[in-house]
């Protein structure tokens, strides 16, 4: 594997983006380390290619958005935004990650090693999240498809108006949202778990976890609910 730098102590993020922006077929198989992030914001987005990149530090907002095909970690934390909108690929952040992290992913793994602040796969659209720690309230609103696995605990309104995607909680729920309950694992639960938790590189035993999926009560509009649900 071919590694290069970018120091965005000296380059800008632009630089480095265009450079990512690339021809795939010139990008497969090399290593991009990005060292001095200090917290810039959108470095790595728009990936559309079968390279690893490595960012030395903590990223700002919007950290390998819209990735496609790319294994991106970044060894510090992340701020509002990591990996949002991710159609495929790998983003692993080894520290804390912000708001919105996974925000209407589509589709690859946002592994947080750490925990993850509010929000954390709203709106889901197909990607999946493991949480190393603990979410913050709101995480998984609205997520529509996909899986979050959550080792630590959860905060209020846990997986409000849900659709189709699953929530894994290793720990406590503070409360959970419009909609959502907790329903009991099933064989295809624990190996899925089994199967995630083995890739972010979790000891967990599978069978801990509690299963929170909607039950379908906001899927068709009731006029006598009275907003209560």
């Amino acid at each position: 594997m071919e590694d290069l730098s970018f120091d965005l102590g000296e380059q800008p993020v632009r630089a480095l983006n265009q450079f990512l922006h690339g021809p795939p077929g010139t990008l497969a198989g090399k290593h991009v380390r990005v060292i001095n992030p200090d917290g810039a914001h959108n470095i790595a987005v728009g990936i559309n290619a079968p390279v690893k990149v490595t960012i030395d530090g903590h990223a700002g907002y919007y950290a390998a958005g819209m990735n496609k095909f790319a294994e991106v970690t970044i060894e510090g934390s992340a701020s509002t935004g990591v990996a949002e909108n991710m159609m495929s690929g790998t983003v692993r952040v080894k520290g804390f990650a912000s708001n919105g992290a996974g925000a209407s992913a589509h589709g690859g793994l946002l592994i947080i090693e750490g925990d993850a602040g509010l929000r954390c796969g709203i709106s889901l659209k197909g990607g999946d999240i493991v949480v190393g720690g603990s979410v913050g309230s709101f995480s998984g609103f609205m997520a529509q498809a996909g899986r979050m696995v959550i080792c630590g605990d959860a905060g209020d309104a846990l997986g409000d108006s849900l659709y189709e995607a699953v929530i894994y909680v290793r720990g406590a729920i503070k409360s959970l949202g419009a909609d959502a309950r907790i329903e009991p694992l099933t064989a295809s639960d624990i190996a899925t778990l089994g199967e995630l938790l083995g890739t972010a590189g979790l000891r967990h035993d599978p069978a801990s976890f509690k299963r929170v999926a909607s039950a379908r009560t906001l899927y068709h509009w009731n006029a006598d609910a009275d907003q209560e649900y």
